[in-house]
């Protein structure tokens, strides 16, 4: 029971995961709007860039962090992180919007893969 436990724990994680951030993220760009006092979207800019592999990498982040999670090595997930924004760095350096956008999703990412790791755990152990 406990391998069915974790591996739905890491299906939820990685696939619910990604609507999770995707919400996140468009929560992130409704912006006020001083002049009339109401809530907007944030005009796209004329050029966007979208960092590739974006969707693959938190896909694995999610299930980086819930597995560690579940097999009691939480300290690991600082080098989750850490690979993650270092592979990444030159990258978000070029572009503010890009970096704030990666912040945002990737701490969507990990509370997300860690709430799932922690409810698995507890399932687990109890």
């Amino acid at each position: 029971m406990d391998i069915l436990i974790a591996v739905l724990a890491l299906l939820i994680s990685a696939v619910v995961g990604w609507l999770v951030v995707e919400g996140v993220l468009a929560i992130a760009r409704v912006v006020p709007d001083v002049r009339e006092g109401k809530l907007i979207l944030e005009p796209e800019p004329p050029k966007r860039r979208v960092l590739r592999g974006g969707t693959v990498i938190g896909i694995l982040e999610r299930l980086s962090v819930t597995g560690l999670i579940i097999v009691g090595q939480p300290g690991l997930i600082a080098a989750v992180v850490a690979i993650k924004s270092l592979g990444r760095w030159s990258e978000l350096k070029e572009d503010p919007a890009v970096s704030e956008r990666f912040i945002i999703g990737s701490l969507a990412s990990c509370m997300w893969a860690g709430a799932c790791g922690f409810i698995a755990l507890q399932l687990i152990v109890a």
